[in-house]
Parts: C-alpha cells; sequence; structure tokens
C-alpha cells in the first residue's frame, strides 16, 4: 500500500526493484515506453488537471504534518522540490539536484528489476515513477507512484550525506546481486531509506523524528511511527536489522534509530561479504521480535 494514510507495501524504493515487491500481481506501469535501462521519458503533456490537483493536495496535506513529527534535514530541503500546486517537471528538478550533489531523477514506469535499480542508483541517477494515482486512489494505492518517490524520496537527494550512502547502496546492491544476498541488504534500505527514524538533538527540538519516504509520504505511519507506543524502536545495528523481517501489509512493528545521517554512509565502508556469510547461518527475526537485552527508545 502506498499512499498518505498508509503504509507502503513492500516495493516502494522509488520505483523500487520488482524483486522487493514480492507482489505476484503485474506492475502497473507502460513498460513499452522504456529502454533498455527502464528509465523513460516524463510525458508531463499526459498529465490532467486533475492529476496535477491530486499532487497538490497530497503535497499540502503532507507537508502540514511534517513539524515535530520529520527530519530537520528532510524539512529543510523540501523546498528544493520546487512546485507544489503541480507535478513538477523533472528536468526543473534535476537543474537544482545536480548543482547540490551531482544527483538526477529519470523517469521509469514503474516497478523494475534489482539490478537496472541499483545500477541507477549506482550512477547517481534515481528512478522516479512518472505516473500518480487516480482521485479514488488518494488514500490507498498498491505500488509507488509519483508522489510517494518525489515527495518521500527526493527531498533527501539534496542531502550530501544521504546522497553519497544512496549511491553506495547501488554499489552494495550489486555486488550483492551477485552474491545472491539481495534479500538481506533490502532489509537495510527498507529499515533506512524506506522506514527509518533518527534521534535528534537539542537544537532541532531532540527527539524522534523520521526521514524515511515510506514514512514521510504517509499520514497515518508518519505520527504512528514517531508517536505510537506500540512498535519497538531500536537503535539501529548492521547485521540485527539485516536479519530482521518486515511488514508489507501494516504499519511496521520495529522501526531502526539512527543517531545522524553520517552514521549511514558509515555504514558504506563495512564489507559486507563476511557478513553475508555469517548472517546466512542465523535465524531471520520476527517484524515485532525482540531479543534477549536489547534497548528500546522511548
Amino acid at each position: 500500500m502506498i499512499d498518505a494514510a498508509n503504509t507502503p507495501l513492500a516495493g516502494s524504493m522509488g520505483a523500487a526493484p520488482v524483486v522487493y515487491g514480492q507482489s505476484d500481481r503485474p506492475p502497473r506501469g507502460d513498460y513499452s515506453r522504456a529502454h533498455s535501462d527502464y528509465t523513460c521519458t516524463q510525458d508531463y503533456a499526459a498529465y490532467t488537471a486533475q492529476d496535477h490537483d491530486t499532487y497538490h493536495r497530497l503535497y499540502e496535506r503532507q507537508s502540514a504534518l511534517l513539524p515535530g513529527r520529520a527530519s530537520q534535514e528532510f524539512i529543510a530541503a523540501l523546498p528544493s522540490l520546487g512546485a507544489k500546486e503541480r507535478i513538477p517537471r523533472f528536468e526543473e528538478v534535476n537543474e537544482r539536484l545536480f548543482k547540490a550533489t551531482g544527483w538526477e531523477i529519470v523517469g521509469v514506469p514503474g516497478l523494475i528489476p534489482e539490478v537496472p535499480f541499483f545500477s541507477l542508483l549506482a550512477q547517481r541517477k534515481f528512478p522516479v515513477t512518472d505516473w500518480i494515482r487516480k482521485p479514488e486512489e488518494f488514500e490507498y494505492i498498491v505500488e509507488p507512484d509519483i508522489f510517494h518517490d518525489l515527495f518521500g524520496h527526493v527531498p533527501l537527494l539534496f542531502n550530501p550525506v544521504i546522497a553519497d550512502f544512496i549511491q553506495a547502496y547501488g554499489q552494495g546492491g550489486l555486488k550483492a546481486a551477485e552474491l545472491g544476498a539481495c534479500e538481506m541488504l533490502s532489509r537495510l534500505y527498507w529499515y533506512t531509506i524506506e522506514f527509518g527514524l533518527i534521534r535528534e538533538g537539542e537544537k532541532h527540538g531532540g527527539g524522534l523524528r523520521a526521514y524515511g519516504a515510506g514514512i514521510l509520504s504517509s499520514a497515518g505511519e508518519l505520527e504512528y511511527s514517531v508517536r505510537s507506543p506500540e512498535p519497538h524502536r531500536i537503535p539501529l545495528e548492521l547485521a540485527r536489522t539485516m536479519r530482521t523481517l518486515y511488514k508489507i501489509d501494516t504499519y511496521q512493528q520495529t522501526y531502526f534509530v539512527i543517531d545522524s545521517m553520517q552514521q549511514l554512509l558509515d555504514l558504506a565502508s563495512v564489507d559486507l561479504k563476511p557478513l553475508y556469510e555469517e548472517l546466512r547461518q542465523q535465524p531471520t527475526i520476527g517484524a515485532k521480535e525482540l531479543l534477549p537485552g536489547e534497548t528500546l527508545l522511548a
């Protein structure tokens, strides 16, 4: 589910790879438009007035919910998207984004296979689904659309640390594909870039805030993730995170918390090959399972 009120279904990684979708339903987009690398040109003239209105209403609702719930880095970067009363043109976003971090967004028809997805990230190209949900899907959509990808993911690409981490993730994904370890690596993406929380310092008001796109584009999970007493919130540790299963049809039952964006980039320097071998010998951990002695954050 990807929406402004419900948590996304697995496969929401910014026009995510199909392998993460774990869905037997066919992807929604028109793949006849795609090039060999699965990218396509944004057909801006195809958007209707209703499409632009849907984007604007989603943007207004989500942005009003951000204070006190979203990370300050995200809030500060959001205006870089530009237009909010209409769907932004990708080339306009790219003018600002490339100057800021050397990234660009590229259109895709929807979910794409894992290796092309990783390859694009490794080239500092972020795939963005170019179609938008229908008005009757305002509260619920099965797979990522342009609002989820643009609003949820792209602002933090203006942050140099996150920009470098996502490129490193793409490079690591290509290695993981060769090692048959994509499922383990996908859990890291899920619990950081999609559903990550950060514990901010006092200069930003302190407390837990969301930086994951799946949370930031969901009205319901944005409140739930940072304020509900129900889910577990655990300091992020690499092996623990990569062993943990996640929910694809409800709000998350566990969130992993970082103390800074730099903490994510530091993970990129870890040699994951021996870790993959180690994790293959260990059982997975349930979505709400706690290990003995684990610390929960309030």
